[in-house]
């Protein structure tokens, strides 16, 4: 079983083997999570995000899916780039970003990491309750298979903390 940890923090100075990137579907960087990543590793992950999408990833990366970068000048050796749903109050697009932490997951399996950091996917700029997006996060962590020895939430702010917090106790 996975041990699961929280940190209030900056997720670009986790000492970890994977950090998780809550990416946009271009993958060139943008604004939250995906900017300040993408400014803290320098030019090596957006030449690495370049090749994708000259290769594998022309159209984008789509919703949930997952693939991973060097960490360039990050403490991390990978980032693992996952580009969560938009929150709907019309739509339950929660499978979505369940499959957002499954494939990061599986992601970090082949890379062979043990410690993986996630961001609070989706819930910034994709407005996804912070309540919920922790529920979500955390029950899919603990209940997928995996060889990460240890997933920790790295939450930028009070509030998702004692959101998580809640969840995890």
């Amino acid at each position: 079983m996975v041990k699961v940890e929280l940190v209030r923090g900056d997720i670009t100075e986790a000492p970890v083997d994977a950090v998780v990137n809550a990416a946009n579907s271009s993958l060139l960087g943008g604004g939250g999570v995906d900017g300040a990543i993408h400014r803290a590793g320098g030019p090596e992950i957006l030449d690495a995000c370049r090749d994708l999408r000259a290769s594998r990833y022309g159209r984008g990366l789509p919703t949930g899916q997952a693939v991973a970068t060097t960490a360039g000048r990050l403490p991390a050796r990978w980032v693992i780039h996952t580009v969560g749903p938009v929150w709907s109050r019309t739509e339950d697009r929660s499978d979505l970003l369940v499959s957002c932490y499954r494939n990061s997951l599986a992601v970090a399996d082949e890379l062979g990491a043990r410690t993986v950091a996630f961001p609070a996917i989706s819930a910034g700029v994709y407005r996804w309750p912070i309540e919920d997006a922790a529920r979500i996060a955390v029950e899919t962590v603990k209940v997928t298979s995996t060889e990460v020895a240890e997933v920790t939430f790295v939450l930028f702010d009070d509030r998702a903390y004692e959101a998580f917090a809640a969840t995890v106790s």
